[in-house]
């Protein structure tokens, strides 16, 4: 009897938020999170081949037949003449990232609806820690998604030079972290599926084509001073850039700054929107 009295209170104190947990305890969850979105991602094959299929049609058509017509000069961080592909691979890399930013806020809103979120969220972790757990597992599916199409790329000898590869990945993780929160972000403010494509092109297609993903800024600047402005605010234009610049061994300071700056303003909002006391899901995920 005393020994299941002991073994009763050991588990109100595991599972009690104010007990405090060890960084073991918080390591286990991490990795329990991590593990389910790549189980999920694993099991959705069709996500992983339309999340390479995708840049691949932009590298190999969209930049065969603007190849003649849309010269790109020196400019940083190359230090020659480049060719079209070359230029937009950095760009493509960011897409990936973006979508698979709001594939994982389409998920978040598929578990909220299906219970599941509230399951997670009921967790005796901070549910900051929480977020910022399913923050970082999206953006570990995401390198799996760049480095792929980085290996398909390689194929047809576009892309950065073989140092580039190990460099880019702290710029990677970087922006994968601004666009999931991102994501997250407008997870909490979609209050149904059916709601979610038609947010999604109003976040994506914006973000996208007034960037410098596909036309350096100076390209911007000749066709319209309104649009370089636009693409130079965009903080997508600054995790191109970043990218564009580790790929190639180069530090882009400016582009660190604003990427790092959105990714925390970004999952400050999120964490105070799935606050229950006073975010915008008070009486969805409380």
């Amino acid at each position: 009897m005393n020994s299941a009295v002991s073994n009763r209170q050991s588990v109100i104190s595991t599972v009690d938020p104010h007990s405090g947990f060890s960084p073991r305890q918080f390591a286990i969850c991490l990795k329990g999170i991590v593990w389910r979105e790549s189980l999920r991602f694993l099991h959705q094959r069709e996500r992983f081949i339309s999340a390479l299929v995708r840049p691949l049609v932009w590298l190999f058509i969209f930049a065969a037949g603007f190849r003649q017509v849309l010269g790109v000069s020196i400019i940083p961080p190359y230090q020659t003449y480049i060719l079209y592909a070359e230029y937009i691979t950095p760009g493509l890399i960011a897409m990936i990232q973006l979508f698979n930013g709001m594939q994982s806020s389409l998920s978040m809103v598929y578990d909220r609806e299906m219970g599941n979120m509230r399951t997670l969220l009921v967790s005796p972790f901070p549910r900051w820690y929480l977020l910022c757990s399913k923050l970082v597992a999206g953006t570990a599916v995401s390198l799996l998604q760049v480095y792929a199409f980085l290996l398909i790329a390689r194929f047809w000898d576009i892309g950065p030079p073989p140092i580039g590869y190990l460099l880019v990945l702290p710029a990677l993780v970087l922006s994968g972290l601004m666009l999931g929160a991102l994501g997250m972000l407008i997870s909490s403010v979609i209050k149904q599926l059916e709601n979610f494509a038609g947010v999604m092109n109003f976040v994506i297609f914006p973000l996208f084509f007034l960037s410098t993903a596909l036309y350096p800024l100076w390209k911007m600047q000749e066709s319209s001073e309104l649009l370089y402005w636009l693409c130079l605010l965009n903080p997508f234009s600054h995790a191109v850039e970043l990218i564009r610049f580790a790929a190639y061994v180069k530090f882009n300071g400016i582009a660190m700054t604003v990427t790092a700056g959105t990714a925390g303003i970004f999952l400050l909002l999120a964490i105070w929107s799935y606050d229950p006391r006073f975010g915008l899901l008070k009486r969805q995920v409380a």
